[in-house]
């Protein structure tokens, strides 16, 4: 079992940056791959960006590609988003889920059916 913790949301100005954190509990996590998910009020909740178990293989969202990093210390148990050049339309809560049990690079990255454990999501609000 894996327990995810979302952290790091909050209100920023157009332009600036953020860095969401997901603590994860239980042993195994660093076996899993992991993503990040939004859902704004009204939308259907949307793939961001995915990372496979090692760190080695990342997948993002076009929409967001150039302006976010996710990566991982399993040291730690953590995986990040960095977002920058954030834009009002980022504006949603954001989950982060694990899922792909040793799964390779994780290709399936983008598919939410493929996450097991999920967040409770922490929400991003960006002002213009």
């Amino acid at each position: 079992q894996v327990q995810l913790v979302e952290s790091g949301g909050g209100l920023v100005q157009a332009g600036g940056s953020l860095r969401l954190s997901c603590a994860a509990s239980g042993r195994t996590f660093s076996s899993y791959g992991a993503g990040w998910f939004r859902q704004a009020p009204g939308f259907e909740r949307e793939f961001v960006a995915g990372i496979n178990w090692s760190g080695g293989s990342t997948y993002y969202a076009d929409s967001v590609k150039g302006r976010f990093t996710i990566s991982r210390d399993n040291d730690k148990n953590t995986v990040y988003l960095q977002m920058s050049s954030l834009r009002p339309e980022d504006s949603a809560v954001y989950y982060c889920a694990a899922g792909g049990y040793y799964s390779g690079s994780f290709t399936r990255a983008r598919e939410s059916s493929v996450y097991e454990f999920w967040g409770q999501g922490t929400q991003v609000t960006v002002s213009s």
